[in-house]
């Protein structure tokens, strides 16, 4: 079994630099190894972790098939990629960055429907109307599935969404959405606005332990080691 801990963190953007400033002043300096463009790492005096630098929704996988002991990523990526995240994860620390709420938005000209329960009710008139269930475009399709059902809205279809979401309504693609913001701005800027009960999750980057990874004395004690510096 492997003795050396695997940290996973962000491989580029804002969340890198955030998740990078955050271990440097708890006295973690990450260190890339080999090309500077690559992918491995480890932490300056610290030995036996292998970081590695990923896509935030890798670090959601990785983190539930046990393949990194630790990682940094989104509460909303880590409920997307797992129902049952209590038992495969532990979420031991809100990090302070990387807020974003994962949100229902209609169109504005949706003036009547303004909670999910006026989302049920138009269904079946849509479907009158357009011949078909109205269309929800998402990257979420697990965490909208669970959200609708426990909510009682069972009649809609799904559509991934593989770009800008936000944009799908107006694109004719699809007539509402699932989607993550910050601010807002964007969805109004698209004519979308969030429903007074669509708040699905409030998100924000989480210090993330996995339950399933191939936990050992050593790499127990390097966790303890880490959390210990980030005063978890």
């Amino acid at each position: 079994m492997n003795e050396r801990l695997v940290l996973a963190v962000p491989s580029k953007g804002r969340l890198m630099e955030q998740t990078s400033e955050l271990l440097a002043a708890a006295g973690l300096q990450l260190r890339k190894t080999g090309h500077e463009r690559g992918y491995r790492g480890e932490i300056d005096g610290l030995d036996g972790v292998d970081v590695t630098f990923i896509s935030a929704s890798e670090i959601a996988a990785h983190l539930k098939t046990g393949r990194a002991h630790l990682g940094v990523t989104g509460e909303d990526l880590v409920r997307e990629h797992m129902a049952d995240a209590d038992d495969r994860v532990t979420l031991v620390k809100k990090l302070g960055f990387g807020h974003a709420d994962v949100v229902v938005a209609v169109p504005l000209g949706w003036i009547d429907v303004r909670n999910m329960a006026d989302l049920d009710r138009i269904a079946q008139p849509f479907r009158r109307t357009h011949g078909r269930w109205y269309r929800v475009a998402t990257k979420y399709l697990n965490t909208t599935r669970r959200f609708f059902a426990a909510m009682g809205v069972t009649d809609y279809r799904l559509v991934e969404s593989l770009g800008a979401t936000e944009g799908t309504p107006a694109a004719g693609t699809a007539d509402l959405i699932v989607d993550i913001t910050s601010t807002g701005e964007t969805l109004r800027a698209n004519g979308l606005k969030i429903l007074d009960d669509g708040v699905i999750l409030k998100s924000e980057a989480n210090l993330v332990v996995s339950n399933t990874a191939g936990w050992t004395p050593c790499t127990e004690r390097t966790r303890d080691e880490i959390l210990a510096r980030l005063g978890v």
